[in-house]
């Protein structure tokens, strides 16, 4: 114990007090960080009135949803549990099926559970307090066969992955694997098209589908910036340049509004859809620019190595450059993904879109609760879950990093 009190003792002096501006400052702040402290424990479980997120709490999640279709976004929630928990697995057999896994690796252990656990208490806290917001039996019951189907895929996944595949059957893995989150996309827009969407999940939504395109696009744009042909090159920049110099609350209201002057009510496609596409070019620029700075960071040798071995210009680029680029600027992908995840509160004000800040500003005009200054109240829920998914993709990001041993050679 005296030993313990002499290391935390020469820490504070080391850290803290080693100067009189050091204390001064340490004092002042500390005395700033408990006020802050004690003011927030005091909102949270004292004076906040949070009756208003519970009798709301579905509209803050799902928006104007029919309730009567609340069935289909449980089955699409456990299936996509189940998929993503299969896929897991199945990525561990073929890994230690290509002997870069032993099987003991492979399998889910206790310690494995816990590992996830510790990488995911934040997501994992902020679901059990909306179920226990909730007050009914649905979504427990929703989110308890969520995991039991999350674990069974992760299970059974390992014995697939292990299999032999030819060519054929891979694409037929791939297609496989790729017709689940469509086929469920389908299931849930048939009921109600996502123009009548809202809540936290439009939010998901609409971040989730430019996540998707636009990375991709990026890449081709970084390549195509790069590029040895002036006409790509010319273009790629051009539209690199221009899409980055727009203000991106200026694209959704052009989207929205001044896309009538040039295609008929009839074709123009659903607001929703004009919102995934300025959310998909925009940040595909910011992308393009992030991936060709990875570029440009790959050593010279890298592709003279490259062209010795015989290898063509795309197996280069697929194969030794473009794996290395990526991996190098993993932090600012994830920070422009996450800033596009944030991003998605714009479509709400510019769009009228019913998301998520949209819903937090609107239930307080209800009869039960108007001029009763709840605000604060529903803001800083709003705030909790973009934190809470916000700080996953950040944490997860940097474990991804320290796997991959980025900054070490």
């Amino acid at each position: 114990a005296g030993r313990t009190m002499t290391n935390t003792t020469r820490w504070l002096r080391q850290n803290l007090f080693r100067t009189k501006r050091d204390a001064i400052l340490s004092v002042l702040f500390g005395a700033l960080a408990i006020w802050l402290l004690y003011k927030t424990f005091r909102f949270v479980f004292v004076t906040g009135r949070w009756t208003i997120i519970e009798v709301n709490l579905r509209i803050l999640m799902v928006g104007r949803y029919p309730e009567a279709h609340d069935l289909r976004l449980a089955v699409t929630l456990v299936v996509l549990s189940a998929w993503g928990g299969l896929l897991a697995g199945f990525l561990r057999g073929r890994q230690v099926r290509a002997g870069r896994l032993t099987s003991e690796d492979s399998r889910l252990t206790a310690a494995r559970v816990l590992d996830l656990l510790e990488r995911l208490w934040i997501p994992l806290a902020v679901v059990l307090l909306l179920l226990l917001l909730s007050g009914t039996a649905g979504p427990w019951l929703m989110v308890g066969l969520a995991l039991v189907a999350a674990l069974a895929g992760r299970l059974v996944g390992p014995f697939f992955g292990r299999l032999r595949l030819g060519a054929a059957s891979s694409a037929v893995v791939v297609l496989v694997f790729a017709a689940v989150p469509l086929g469920m996309y389908f299931y849930v827009v048939t009921a109600i098209g996502f123009d009548d969407w809202g809540g936290f999940m439009l939010n998901l939504f609409l971040a989730a589908c430019a996540i998707i395109l636009c990375y991709p696009l990026g890449v081709l744009l970084a390549l195509g910036r790069r590029s040895g042909l002036p006409l790509i090159r010319v273009v790629c920049t051009a539209y690199i340049e221009l899409i980055r110099g727009a203000p991106l609350f200026v694209l959704l209201l052009l989207a929205n509004v001044a896309l009538g002057f040039f295609v008929p009510d009839s074709l123009a496609p659903a607001t929703s859809t004009r919102a995934i596409v300025v959310f998909t070019f925009f940040t595909a620029a910011y992308m393009a620019e992030i991936i060709r700075g990875g570029l440009q960071s790959i050593p010279r040798g890298q592709f003279e190595a490259a062209k010795a071995v015989g290898l063509s210009p795309i197996r280069q680029t697929g194969y030794i450059v473009l794996p290395q680029a990526l991996r190098n600027v993993i932090p600012a992908q994830i920070g422009q993904l996450i800033s596009l995840f944030k991003d998605t509160t714009l479509a709400g004000i510019a769009m009228s879109l019913f998301e998520l800040l949209q819903v937090s500003s609107a239930i307080t005009s209800q009869p039960d609760f108007r001029g009763q200054g709840l605000i604060a109240e529903t803001l800083t829920f709003a705030a909790l879950l973009f934190w809470a998914v916000s700080y996953t993709m950040s944490r997860e990001s940097q474990r991804l990093e320290k796997r991959l041993g980025v900054g070490s050679r």
